[in-house]
């Protein structure tokens, strides 16, 4: 029998089972909280409530919660997760559910298939009252926003409508996305064959965000695009005048780019160093045959990379970015504006490292995928769009979460699965005493977590604005 140094026997004899309300996700009771704090279950509710169409079983509240919580949880995306779910006790008290309450997998398959395609699109309006909830809480002075279009591989799936060839050569879904920071604000879910520029979509996203922003925070708050070279489109460009925002797109490089870019002199080629690179860069007015407008252009190349090691012509990539930028505009004056004549013009290297940060998008990206994965559930389109449209909302709750609760206890930069590891992998046991639920969890996780401090944030519903 093994014992150690002391003599004290510490080998496992048998298993037992135990009728204790114990539970692997203890840090889910946080998120339980905060959703709960926030009202974002009671907007689901009063959006869509046309689905409750009976008294029975569980109200539509408590419907949103166990779905959002499902997508937090982040075991597994597949719905007989749902099955697993109900007949744990403990994972019922983490989310302050009673267990008879909790779905089925096929009672979510019937709500998520009762949501028909012209229903589903009011997803989105929860998105841009999320994004006005933020504004409102972060005030910003300036807001930068990205598009971009996000593949979702579903290329292993039978037979799945909207599940179509995408330029990443796999098949699968490509939703129009629109990004501030960190957070995603809108999305269009589009099948996958829909390229970056498709329809009026992207025009439709811009105007409906502007109209947002200038009614519910500030009609004169500078608004900024930024988008890569799938998006570059003098109907772009011109909306964007129109609505009077600026916007810094990746152009291509033509023949005749080439050539001019090729004579322009070295006294003309101006040297920036920024975001760990050096880089050459020379601007121009510029406009394509059959625009009928010139847009400031700034063509750039990189001379050194992060290691400050020079780089041969042939592994420079060339960049050409257009903006409206810096001419005689409404948005120009805006932004100079916010100066107090301290700043009379904006300066070409203001414009590439906006241009570059774009990568940040591509991060939000790559979170979303690490927080709800790519692959979706059913076979129709307008339930994978309904669970495409939770999960985003849940995503972006996330990142919401670890800004209002966390702060320096968890980081802004964990991505889910780390999350997931420190914060809701978190043993505990339930306890009813004395008229209280109380949830115990070891001396070594109140201490990691500061446990007392998070707890605190989540039930204090004064301390942070809610979502209205």
């Amino acid at each position: 029998m093994g014992r150690n140094e002391v003599g004290v026997k510490y080998s496992i004899d048998k298993i037992e089972i135990t009728d204790a309300c114990l539970t692997a996700r203890a840090g889910l009771a946080l998120i339980s909280k905060y959703l709960k704090a926030i009202g974002i279950e009671k907007i689901l509710a009063g959006v869509f409530s046309f689905l409750k169409k009976s008294s029975k079983g569980a109200t539509l509240i408590s419907i949103f919660h166990q779905l959002l919580c499902f997508f937090f949880d982040g075991t597994s995306f597949r719905l007989v997760r749902f099955d697993q779910l109900k007949r744990d006790d403990g994972y019922a008290a983490s989310i302050e559910t009673a267990q008879e309450q909790l779905l089925s997998s096929h009672a979510v398959k019937r709500f998520l298939q009762n949501i028909t395609i012209v229903r589903v699109w009011l997803f989105r309006k929860i998105l841009h009252r999320l994004f006005i909830w933020r504004l409102s809480v972060e005030q910003p002075e300036r807001i930068i926003l990205g598009i971009d279009t996000m593949v979702m591989d579903n290329d292993e799936a039978k037979k799945r409508e909207g599940v179509e060839p995408t330029y990443k050569k796999v098949k699968g879904f490509q939703p129009l996305q629109l990004y501030w920071g960190r957070y995603l604000i809108d999305a269009i879910f589009r099948n996958g064959k829909a390229h970056s520029n498709y329809g009026n979509h992207v025009n439709r996203m811009i105007s409906t965000t502007v109209r947002l922003i200038r009614k519910y925070y500030r009609s004169n708050v500078p608004i900024v695009l930024a988008a890569d070279s799938g998006f570059f489109d003098q109907k772009v460009l011109a909306y964007c005048e129109k609505l009077q925002i600026g916007l810094i797109v990746g152009g291509k490089m033509y023949e005749d780019i080439k050539k001019f870019v090729a004579a322009v002199p070295d006294e003309s080629l101006y040297e920036y160093q920024g975001a760990g690179n050096t880089w050459v860069y020379t601007e121009f007015g510029g406009r394509r045959k059959c625009w009928d407008k010139f847009y400031r252009v700034i063509y750039t190349k990189p001379v050194a990379d992060d290691c400050d090691q020079i780089l041969f012509d042939f592994a420079r990539p060339e960049t050409i970015i257009y903006t409206n930028l810096g001419l005689e505009n409404e948005i120009t004056r805006s932004i100079l504006g916010q100066h107090d004549d301290t700043l009379t013009h904006i300066s070409a290297q203001a414009i590439i490292t906006t241009y570059h940060q774009r990568g940040r998008d591509e991060l939000v990206n790559r979170g979303l995928k690490d927080f709800g994965g790519e692959q979706l559930p059913f076979a129709r389109f307008a339930p994978n769009a309904a669970f495409y449209y939770l999960m985003v909302i849940s995503f972006f709750l996330f990142e919401v979460f670890k800004k209002d609760v966390g702060t320096e206890i968890i980081p802004l930069t964990w991505y889910a699965t780390t999350f997931r590891r420190h914060c809701l992998d978190v043993a505990g046991k339930i306890v009813r005493t004395g008229r209280q639920v109380v949830l115990q969890v070891t001396r070594a996780t109140w201490g990691f977590l500061r446990l007392e401090i998070l707890w605190e944030r989540c039930i204090s519903a004064d301390s942070f604005a809610h979502v209205t």
